[in-house]
């Protein structure tokens, strides 16, 4: 953004006071014992967050105590707590985040893992603590030690949870993709990192095919400056050949190990590398440390969605996504992992629900995709399978529309908290979540994280109050699980210009949201992708959650095009098989809009398309749209999981007149 604009609000179109959910026992939430421990008797969310960023060391030293965290705290809480970025959590702290994740060593079950063959496998807590001594002693023997890099390439099964623990153990660094990303994607990303060690399975399963890895790794393993060593874990076939790879091993040859010699290391040290998208370029490096992550992630479990050892958890994801590091610190909650790789939609829309139900999940979390993808297809989980064990849906990835939030508590659970969630890979976790004390609104996240010092800023930098429109989201204040920096930025000048530019000293995140009259937010999109006719600004959830309740519409992308010295709207429709873009359905969508949203979100054109692109994660890419309209250049098309689809974009005769 360059200057002050007009925004619209869809308060008072989007909102009903009544709630569609009321937890009945708040008071026995661990979220209210913890309150309960700090004299805070009243279960009044709103007043809480606000106590807990106003007193930042109380909080998250309590935070620390209440859930357990192995390692020495330190008599410092919080140093520099007026810098941002430059702000220290427990300076003085040592602590090991595989130490955490492995203190429950009995036999129940710590992961239960099923693939696209419908083959499952259970780990228990026991047997995972063994396995990581394996590996552990097999790291050690090749040298790895404190700040190396090992890199995955791997799909979300246990064998990648076990190598993550072990790596992190000795104070190395982890960071993983997942399998479907090609030759070009892994060299941008592991490239930059230099790992001493590289893992890869053999191949991996997707909608019912069988897809190749080691012919990749055979052209990524040159491209890695300092990799020494290779492991292969078989998983499409029992004995795959690896012969023409230099240096690789099976790990089912690792001898055996008594015990796990954990490595405590400072609060900030590098736990593991992760990547922005790369949509625009080649993609940041943001580094988390030990510390951050564990005590936030702690937090979101227990006390934002009330995750307790013995519950069992899912959320699907890759191992690409930073929700695979969220579900993997569940360990450290003593909860029970329940691991799925491949598509969710293979052999049809139940087999994630089957799974789940049958391992009595407490949690299920997914993409808001996903959802709207059930409802498309006519699924009812509620009615098919028993959810009685399920507490919790939680939805990430892009805005869960209102008529979402409808379909979970007709056709999944009425009694269910659906926690609506954001944050990202730029902090391992959430600025704005769920909790379990208080009410759910249609349409709403419920709030900010505890601790979590969010705002909404208009383009001058002053906060927008609630019910007031829409604006910048902001945190006004540190937080622990800050990136520790960038890799390759010995100045900070990446970290800086991502974050803090805008505002200073203040974190921008770059979403475009607005802060309800129930203290709830809306997220209305990317604040780069926001449309602007006319000056005002126009979040691109917005008008999907409208277009997307026309029956033949299966998805949509709106982009902002330059267009005589202003900005016009082109909404891209992707329709159901069979149906057809004629004035008729034109006109039914840009009513809906209207009627909807407001008649500056009608687009200006709609042209029907036959697919959309999106990242490896699963999100749509405006920009990546919106570049190819205006003949720029795709800085990164490894970054996309189908880029083909953009060549549907280019040259359109729609577009010049």
């Amino acid at each position: 953004m360059t200057g002050p604009s007009s925004s619209l609000s869809t308060q008072g179109k989007s909102m009903s006071d009544a709630p569609l959910w009321t937890p009945s026992s708040p008071e026995s939430t661990q979220l209210a014992a913890f309150m309960r421990g700090l004299g805070q008797e009243r279960l009044d969310y709103q007043a809480f967050w606000r106590w807990s960023v106003d007193h930042p060391e109380k909080f998250w030293n309590a935070v620390w105590d209440f859930t357990g965290v192995i390692g020495e705290k330190g008599d410092v809480v919080l140093q520099d707590g007026d810098r941002m970025p430059g702000a220290k959590f427990f300076p003085k702290a040592r602590l090991n985040y595989a130490e955490n994740l492995l203190k429950r060593r009995d036999d129940v079950p710590a992961m239960i893992f099923r693939d696209e063959m419908a083959r499952e496998r259970t780990i228990t807590f026991a047997e995972l603590y063994a396995e990581v001594a394996r590996w552990q002693k097999q790291l050690k023997d090749w040298g790895v030690r404190k700040g190396d890099r090992v890199a995955a390439f791997m799909p979300n099964m246990p064998e990648t949870i076990i190598a993550c623990l072990a790596v992190t153990s000795l104070g190395a660094i982890w960071s993983s993709a997942s399998p479907d990303f090609g030759v070009q994607g892994l060299i941008d990303r592991f490239g930059q990192i230099e790992p001493k060690v590289l893992i890869t399975v053999d191949g991996y399963f997707y909608n019912g095919k069988t897809l190749d890895c080691l012919q990749k790794v055979k052209e990524v393993a040159p491209q890695l400056r300092g990799l020494e060593h290779i492991i292969v874990v078989p998983f499409t076939q029992d004995v795959p050949d690896f012969s023409f790879l230099p240096n690789a091993v099976l790990c089912a040859g690792f001898a055996g190990a008594s015990e796990v010699v954990f490595e405590r290391v400072e609060f900030n040290h590098p736990l593991v590398i992760m990547f922005s998208s790369g949509t625009t370029g080649i993609p940041k490096c943001i580094v988390h440390g030990h510390g951050g992550t564990l005590l936030q992630h702690l937090k979101e479990h227990q006390l934002q969605t009330n995750a307790k050892s013995g519950d069992s958890i899912f959320y699907f994801t890759t191992c690409g996504w930073m929700m695979w590091n969220w579900l993997v610190s569940g360990l450290a909650s003593g909860a029970t992992l329940l691991l799925f790789d491949g598509s969710p939609f293979y052999p049809d829309g139940n087999v994630l629900w089957e799974f789940t139900s049958k391992h009595k999940a407490m949690l299920f979390g997914t993409s808001a995709k996903y959802i709207d993808a059930l409802k498309v297809n006519g699924l009812n989980p509620g009615r098919d399978y028993d959810l009685s064990h399920l507490k919790v849906v939680s939805s990430t990835g892009s805005p869960l529309v209102h008529e979402s939030f409808d379909f979970v508590y007709s056709h999944i659970k009425k009694d269910l908290h659906l926690a609506s969630i954001s944050g990202g890979t730029d902090i391992v976790s959430c600025f704005v979540l769920g909790n379990p004390i208080s009410p759910v609104y249609r349409g709403e996240i419920q709030g900010p994280g505890l601790g979590m010092a969010v705002d909404v800023f208009d383009d001058e930098g002053k906060p927008i109050p609630a019910g007031a429109g829409s604006g910048e989201l902001v945190c006004t204040k540190p937080f622990p699980c800050m990136p520790v920096m960038f890799w390759n930025d010995p100045d900070n000048v990446k970290y800086r210009a991502a974050y803090f530019e805008r505002f200073d000293n203040i974190w921008c995140h770059g979403d475009w949201i607005e802060r309800t009259r129930h203290n709830g937010l809306i997220i209305h999109g990317r604040s780069d992708a926001t449309l602007n006719p006319g000056g005002v600004r126009i979040g691109t959830a917005e008008i999907y959650r409208q277009v997307e309740q026309i029956p033949d519409v299966v998805e949509s992308i709106a982009v902002g095009q330059d267009w005589e010295g202003d900005v016009r709207i082109i909404l891209f429709v992707k329709l159901k098989p069979g149906a057809q873009l004629d004035d008729v359905l034109a006109e039914k969508i840009k009513k809906q809009i209207k009627t909807g949203a407001s008649p500056r979100h009608v687009p200006a054109k709609i042209i029907q398309i036959t697919d959309i692109p999106r990242t490896k994660s699963g999100k749509i890419t405006e920009l990546a749209v919106r570049d190819v309209i205006h003949g720029r250049k795709i800085k990164n098309i490894e970054a996309l999981a189908n880029p083909e689809a953009l060549e549907l974009y280019k040259g359109l005769a729609q577009l010049i007149n």
